[in-house]
C-alpha cells in the first residue's frame, strides 16, 4: 500500500468491516462476496470495493474475499495486530466504566493506569489500577511507555492537561471531554462528543415522525 491519503470516512468504516469480518469468522464463514457483504452491512458493494481498493484490494474476480484473511489484513491496517498501553485521566463515572470494559483487552488496548485531581480517590482500585495523583502523571508515562491517554476530565481542564501530556512522548488522546483539543502534530486526538451523538439520533426520530406529516416535501426543500 502506499502513502496515498485516505480520507476519513473510509477509516470510519474499517472498524465496522473488522466487527462484521469477526462475527462471519467466529461463524465459520470462508469466504464472502463484495455483494454478500453489503447485503449484511447495508453498504453498497460498489463502496465496499472502492473502500478495499485504497488498501490494494482483497479479493479475487469470481471468488470474492477470504474471510479470515481480510479480517487479519483490516486488523493490521487498525493497528490491531500490537498492544497499546493506555491510561484515563478522569476517574469519575465515566472513567471507571471505561477501565473496567474488558473488552479493551481483547482489541490490544491495555489500561496501565488511571489518574485524578481528588485526594479522597487516591489508593482506589480500579481492576487491578490504583488511582493515582496527576503530580505523577508525567513520569509514569515515561516509566511504561504509554501509547494514548483517554481523557474522560471537564472540558475546562482538558487543554491543560493535553499541554502536559504532549511532553511525554504520548502518542494518542481518546477525548470525551467536550473541547477540541490542539496538540502539537505528530499525537493524534479522537474527539468523542456524546451529546451530539445524542442529537444526532433525536434528530432522525424527529425527522422519520415528520416524515408522516402533510407538507414535508417542502419543509426538506427548506433545509437544503
Amino acid at each position: 500500500m502506499d502513502n496515498k491519503e485516505i480520507s476519513q470516512a473510509v477509516i470510519g468504516r474499517l472498524p465496522r468491516y473488522f466487527r462484521f469480518l469477526g462475527e462471519l469468522k467466529d461463524e465459520g464463514v470462508e469466504r464472502i462476496s463484495s455483494q454478500e457483504l453489503s447485503d449484511i452491512m447495508n453498504v453498497t458493494a460498489s463502496q465496499i470495493r472502492q473502500d478495499f481498493n485504497n488498501f490494494g484490494g482483497f479479493g479475487q474476480q469470481g471468488y470474492g474475499y477470504n474471510v479470515a484473511y481480510l479480517y487479519e489484513e483490516i486488523g493490521r491496517i487498525l493497528g490491531l495486530d500490537k498492544t497499546h498501553k493506555l491510561i484515563i485521566i478522569g476517574a469519575g463515572n465515566l472513567g471507571q466504566a471505561l477501565a473496567n470494559y474488558t473488552n479493551f483487552d481483547r482489541r490490544g488496548f491495555l489500561f496501565k493506569g488511571i489518574f485524578d485531581c481528588d485526594p479522597s480517590l487516591y489508593g482506589k482500585k480500579i481492576r487491578s489500577m490504583e488511582i493515582r495523583p496527576m503530580e505523577e502523571l508525567e513520569d509514569f508515562v515515561k516509566e511504561n511507555e504509554i501509547d494514548m491517554a483517554v481523557l474522560t476530565i471537564p472540558k475546562a481542564s482538558a487543554a491543560q492537561v493535553a499541554r502536559r501530556l504532549s511532553h511525554t512522548g504520548i502518542r494518542g488522546i481518546w477525548n470525551f471531554a467536550h473541547v477540541d483539543l490542539d496538540v502539537p502534530d505528530g499525537i493524534q486526538v479522537e474527539n468523542v462528543h456524546l451529546s451530539d451523538s445524542l442529537m444526532k439520533l433525536a434528530y432522525n426520530i424527529n425527522r422519520s415522525e415528520n416524515q408522516m406529516l402533510p407538507g414535508f416535501e417542502s419543509q426538506l426543500m427548506d433545509e437544503k
